[in-house]
């Protein structure tokens, strides 16, 4: 029997190293399902929403480095990949995803869930392309696949159902990928001229991202040869946290003053692989110098002085034989006591438990962090979670943490556990679920259990879209339509076939995590977190203090006294940090 284009596409998939595909079956894609059923190695993965399917092939792809392969059929599936599609090519995922369209004969005619899936991948991918033609197909799958792997992102092949359905024919392209590690160093003149800023500057500060990851290592030489300070972004905590002496922190919305003086009261500032955005948060009078291996980005987060495009790894291998041991290690022991201090604070925060239905968010981070395996994978969702996950999980050099950490979306942590338990089956993943964002997509947990993942989700409950109300109000707004309506999460679980369990009071977190912890299978913990617990930024503008007292003013003006009270209360500990 003749090999149709949908067994042609499982078969170059497999051969790609593909081991799954997230999709919702139906429609233009039963080909492609019956074709996954006869292969019998590669896996479908029934997610409840193709957006699910999107975070989690992201997840697969960002954890093992490999491709990963997501699906969605005509029309309404396309539009559902959108959200998670864009946060893999954000992120630098390599994923291929399968936009399964209408019969090509119906193309241009308004047919029944007609989407034009050219202009609606076209901004979050590198390739995007529809085959109408057996002879096409094969190579059009080859350029999606190498496009993906390749430049890290987003390859989108459209597959019509009725070709899907025709005999495939041998192509004249390749039918497998070709992973590619290129070594990418500046010129020889520019790493001289980077090691004589170094040796001459008396304070240097290394702030890395993500693009540093694989040079752990070669980082930590270069710090202690330059008594350098290590600051680093969220996304690259994880890597580039543990064993490293000189380590002082984050900065940005989630960071620490430790990390945002150091880099501020450097004379010279290197970025080293980091795409971090938030230019409030950069200093402008100093001398600084990025190394990205992606030479659009050198320059447009910061005024920078001196701009090289390579690897971090590759680039450090050259610098580092030319830097010259500094004696003067004043400046790297005056933001090591201030990061020790911050420290110090977050312990203590940490140690304020709540009461109850007002669990502080602190205490229960703390509490994951202590129970978590050394080498767990946490997926945080974005918003208050995200804050609790940077200032308090801590890295151990085999713990990875995921989040929608350039896209910024609501409802990443759940699906993107499910790609993380899937890709290793053998390891713990930890969720950490704002209530926002667990709603969004609340169906997937069926999809946790009917695969038997052990995906232990922790749901910070603070009843509110608490990042947004934290926004308001320091824009001198009082929050509205920021309060939510939460059904029993814990009974959802139970009714979904997982463990469920509400935790109200303070003394039953640790007791509750470490029984869910130790156990076999899927659970989800419903914390009931204070709702007017605050995250103090690494450096509190006068407009934002000002805004924040326009705020509980007006509040109080409402009949609101109580909540600015409870609010005051709640945030004893951080307001030390303040004044």
């Amino acid at each position: 029997m003749a090999k149709k284009v949908a067994d042609q596409l499982v078969d170059t998939l497999e051969k790609a190293g593909v081991r799954r595909i997230y999709a919702v079956t139906g429609d233009s894609l039963n080909e492609v399902n019956e074709a996954v059923r006869k292969n019998g190695r590669l896996r479908w993965i029934h997610v409840r929403h193709e957006e699910t399917g999107a975070y989690a092939a992201a997840a697969e792809a960002q954890l093992t480095g490999e491709l990963a392969c997501c699906a969605g059929s005509s029309g309404p599936g396309h539009v559902h990949l959108i959200n998670g599609l864009y946060d893999a090519q954000r992120s630098g995922a390599r994923v291929l995803a399968i936009a399964s369209t209408i019969p090509s004969r119906e193309f241009g005619t308004e047919y029944f869930q007609e989407t034009n899936t050219i202009k609606l991948f076209d901004d979050c991918s590198y390739y995007n392309q529809v085959a109408t033609t057996p002879e096409q197909f094969p190579r059009m799958l080859q350029g999606a696949m190498q496009a993906a792997i390749s430049s890290r992102g987003v390859g989108v092949i459209g597959l019509p159902g009725d070709l899907a359905a025709e005999n495939a024919t041998a192509g004249l392209s390749s039918t497998f990928s070709f992973p590619t590690r290129q070594r990418v160093c500046p010129a020889e003149q520019e790493i001289r001229e980077l090691a004589d800023l170094l040796n001459n500057a008396k304070k240097v500060t290394l702030y890395c991202g993500i693009g540093a990851k694989d040079a752990h290592p070669e980082l930590v030489q270069l710090a202690k040869l330059l008594n350098a300070p290590v600051a680093y972004s969220f996304k690259g905590k994880m890597e580039i946290q543990y064993d490293n002496p000189n380590e002082v922190g984050m900065t940005g919305l989630l960071g620490m003053p430790s990390g945002y003086y150091s880099m501020h009261e450097a004379e010279v500032l290197v970025l080293l692989g980091t795409d971090f955005p938030y230019e409030a948060f950069m200093p402008e009078s100093n001398t600084i110098v990025q190394v990205d291996i992606n030479p659009n980005r050198l320059g447009r987060r910061a005024k920078i002085q001196m701009g090289l495009c390579g690897d971090v790894k590759d680039t450090l291998d050259e610098l580092i034989p030319l830097i010259h041991q500094k004696e003067d290690n004043s400046f790297l022991r005056e933001q090591l006591a201030k990061y020790e201090k911050v420290r110090e604070n977050l312990r203590s925060a940490a140690t304020v438990r709540g009461k109850e239905e007002k669990i502080q968010p602190e205490y229960v981070i703390s509490v994951v962090d202590e129970l978590s395996s050394d080498d767990a994978i946490f997926t945080v969702d974005t918003g208050m979670t995200c804050v609790w996950g940077a200032r308090y999980l801590q890295a151990t050099g085999m713990r990875k943490m995921l989040g929608s950490f350039n896209h910024g979306s609501m409802a990443n942590a759940m699906p993107q556990a499910i790609g993380a338990a899937l890709a290793y089956p053998g390891r713990q993943v930890v969720a950490l679920c704002g209530d926002g964002g667990i709603s969004m997509l609340l169906g997937d947990l069926a999809t946790i259990v009917q695969y038997h993942l052990p995906i232990k989700l922790i749901v910070f409950n603070n009843r509110s879209l608490g990042m947004v109300k934290l926004e308001m109000e320091v824009a001198g707004l009082p929050d509205w339509q920021t309060t939510m309506l939460n059904p029993d999460f814990a009974r959802v679980a139970l009714s979904m076939g997982m463990a469920g369990y509400n935790v109200i009071n303070p003394d039953d977190v640790f007791p509750t995590l470490q029984k869910v912890f130790n156990a076999d299978g899927p659970a989800l913990v419903n914390i009931m977190t204070d709702p007017n617990a605050l995250a103090m930024p690494p450096k509190i503008e006068f407009s934002q203090m000002l805004g924040f007292a326009q705020t509980m003013y007006k509040l109080m003006m409402e009949g609101r006294s109580k909540e600015v009270l409870d609010t005051i209360d709640t945030n004893l500990k951080h307001w030390k940090e303040v004044f």
